[in-house]
């Protein structure tokens, strides 16, 4: 492109990669870190866009497309690309990139922090004690689960589910995980893991964290008939993807006990969480937090900075997903 590019900003990113970004391009942007855009914002911002620098949350559909056939690049901060239709891209033209699994250590870390708050009540007591409470030190008031010794179910064993195996370890847990493809017996002693099937994991395991990958087969992996399974004393985790859990039959169960409790970073409906969740005292939610840490964000957000800047230089960006464009 011969003309300085101009690029729509969907929300605040990182400084250094936004300094570099603003080197290469004209930006203009949502300054709100707290405002979604909507379909209309969209609209509007791109207007004049050769480049929509979009996040997870961001959805780009067919329609917005097709207002605006100047768009000549879609740089996702997303692994996945869920929210974007890339057909609807590819028809037109259009390279839509997305980031590496740059995630793995911190959605491990925001794992294991809900894995112990839901269990030793983290929040409970801090809302307590902030109301002027303070049950004394050996109180029954808020007892919860026990994380050392006990058994963690890990659903999914990608690279997040190995980094969540091997804190789990650091806690003197037994780690059971499935897994479609089951690792070689030596490496399952080499990582001190044991292989379940579903419904066994589901049955033994005190604590349930969810890491598969989203595909129309994993849909409600953990619905009613799942969660029915589990022990009334077990905890589940997602810090995968929303649509992976029933959220009305989590709802239900933790209302009606049918588990002790639940963690988790995201919904079925995001940005949107059911009002059934959030009155639950036994429900630790945070608001897609995984990658949320300093130095992550920053790498993310460069990767995107590379992806735009290879578009611009005349060069097949290094993550797109539909590099069929290319081939035309």
């Amino acid at each position: 492109m011969t003309a300085r590019a101009r690029v729509y900003l969907t929300q605040p990113i990182p400084e250094r990669p936004l300094h570099r970004l603003r080197e290469l391009a004209d930006v203009t942007s949502n300054p709100d870190p707290l405002h979604i855009a909507t379909a209309e914002e969209l609209a509007a911002g791109t207007r004049d866009a050769d480049v929509l620098f979009c996040l997870l949350h961001d959805r780009v559909d067919g329609s917005l497309l097709a207002q605006r056939p100047g768009l000549r690049l879609i740089a996702s901060m997303a692994i996945i690309p869920a929210n974007i239709d890339v057909a609807a891209a590819t028809a037109r033209g259009i390279p839509v990139t997305v980031i590496p699994p740059l995630v793995t250590e911190a959605t491990a870390d925001v794992t294991m922090a809900l894995l112990l708050a839901v269990a030793r009540r983290v929040v409970e007591g801090d809302r307590l004690l902030r109301s002027g409470v303070f049950p004394g030190g050996q109180s029954t008031y808020l007892i919860g689960g026990t994380v050392h010794g006990n058994t963690l179910g890990i659903v999914g064993f990608g690279a997040i589910g190995r980094a969540v195996a091997a804190r789990a370890r650091g806690f003197g847990m037994r780690v059971l995980y499935m897994k479609r493809t089951r690792l070689p017996a030596d490496e399952e002693r080499a990582l001190g893991l044991e292989w379940a099937a579903l419904p066994d994991l589901l049955r033994e395991a005190d604590f349930v964290s969810v890491h598969a990958l989203q595909t129309a087969d994993t849909h409600h992996l953990i619905g009613a008939p799942e969660l029915r399974q589990m022990k009334r004393t077990a905890y589940l985790l997602n810090t995968s993807r929303g649509p992976l859990v029933d959220e009305a039959a989590l709802v239900t169960a933790l209302r009606e006990g049918w588990i002790a409790g639940a963690g988790l970073d995201v919904y079925e409906h995001e940005p949107r969480v059911s009002a059934g969740l959030l009155g639950l005292a036994n429900a630790v939610l945070v608001p897609h937090i995984g990658s949320a840490d300093r130095e992550t964000r920053d790498r993310i957000a460069g990767v995107v900075v590379d992806n735009i800047a290879a578009f611009l230089r005349g060069e097949r960006p290094p993550n797109v997903v539909n590099p069929e464009v290319y081939r035309r």
